[in-house]
């Protein structure tokens, strides 16, 4: 099982790019009939989900070979081009969508931090009672993306030199800059000047030293191009794929916010799945490592992406959130802090989680 396993991770990321390719052709050449396209809009979500999940699969097999943290930051980088990826295309789709990227930012953190956390905690205390993390790695995540949220969801709201929920592009590249450098302070934290924090044992190898089943060179530099072929495939499947979802999306008469929900799901899928799989295993500093960096990258990469583009590209971008999800982003940082603030856990602050994700997600189809 585990070598046919291995073959379709081999396998998705060049199938992918070459049906990538001919949906992109298929679709340029002429307009297509409703039901033929309803068709292809399933086998665009199989095949993209096939190489999202194939694309992780790799950036795993180097975040082995490299150790961690460099490991955890190789999938959240391939995550957060994925992400950006389909944002872009489908802002740029149709008549665009200005409030994409801050639905699909906002939607980010909700899953990570409240769905994807609640359930790790709930996974791992179920099995073990408590598992232990490190304090100074949560509060190192928690310090640098309170201010990145604040600065790029929630101010734009009551900033006044443009009107409504955007920023000026002033403003805009200013709070790129702004968000760049502290995501690139906290990698240097994270990498150089204070990798302990994020091990989960202070006994863990250092980055870069191959510990026992840790991927041969040759399969390091198999997942390499393979991951860079899966990625160029994702982002090419992504502007076909943009249309299918929205035409979805008001096929069955939901909220356009839930579109932002959608690709926050379909990009994190994969990494949930490593993050549940790491508490089980009782490796809950894992689990969180993945978790709030991601939510962490999403702010400190695609918000400065979909800036830059959006203002070459003269789109309007919109980011301030309204005040219901503003409460939500309070309590969700303001319980956050009491669970990763004493350095055990158990699934009663999992549940506390839960119950603010189902809340978020209730509110998009009950404003």
């Amino acid at each position: 099982m585990g070598a046919r396993r291995r073959w379709v991770w081999r396998l998705a990321p060049p199938i992918g790019l070459v049906i990538a390719l001919g949906v992109s052709m298929l679709v340029g050449a002429r307009s297509l009939s409703p039901g033929l396209d309803a068709a292809l809009a399933v086998v665009e979500l199989a095949v993209l989900m096939a190489v999202v999940f194939a694309s992780v699969h790799h950036a795993d097999v180097i975040a082995h070979r490299t150790g961690e943290p460099y490991g955890t930051l190789v999938l959240t980088v391939a995550v957060t081009v994925i992400e950006v990826a389909l944002i872009l295309s489908i802002m740029l789709a149709g008549d665009g969508r200005a409030g994409l990227a801050r639905e699909t930012v906002f939607s980010v953190i909700m899953v990570v931090c409240n769905g994807v956390v609640g359930l790790c905690l709930i996974v791992g205390g179920l099995r073990y009672g408590e598992q232990g993390f490190r304090v100074t790695g949560a509060s190192a995540y928690l310090v640098v993306l309170m201010p990145l949220t604040a600065l790029t969801l929630i101010l734009p709201t009551y900033t006044t030199s443009a009107a409504g929920p955007f920023y000026t592009t002033t403003q805009l590249i200013f709070v790129s800059a702004v968000t760049l450098v502290l995501y690139g302070v906290f990698l240097y934290v994270q990498t150089v000047r204070h990798r302990d924090y994020f091990l989960s044992d202070p006994g863990d190898a250092p980055a870069g030293e191959s510990a026992a089943g840790s991927p041969e060179p040759r399969q390091f530099w198999e997942s390499v191009v393979l991951l860079v072929v899966a990625l160029v495939a994702v982002v090419l499947l992504a502007k076909s794929f943009a249309g299918s979802l929205e035409m979805v999306v008001a096929a069955v008469g939901a909220p356009v916010d839930a579109v932002g929900l959608l690709v926050a799901l379909l990009v994190l899928l994969p990494e949930t799945l490593a993050a549940l799989r790491a508490a089980r295993n009782n490796e809950l500093q894992k689990s969180l490592n993945l978790a709030l960096g991601s939510s962490l990258a999403t702010i400190g990469l695609t918000i400065p992406a979909v800036s830059v583009l959006a203002i070459a590209l003269k789109q309007p971008l919109e980011l301030g959130v309204e005040a219901h999800d503003i409460v939500l982003l309070v309590l969700t940082f303001a319980v956050s802090l009491v669970t990763f603030g004493a350095g055990r856990t158990n699934i009663l602050p999992g549940f506390v989680h839960l119950v603010l994700f189902a809340t978020f997600v209730f509110l998009i189809f009950v404003p």
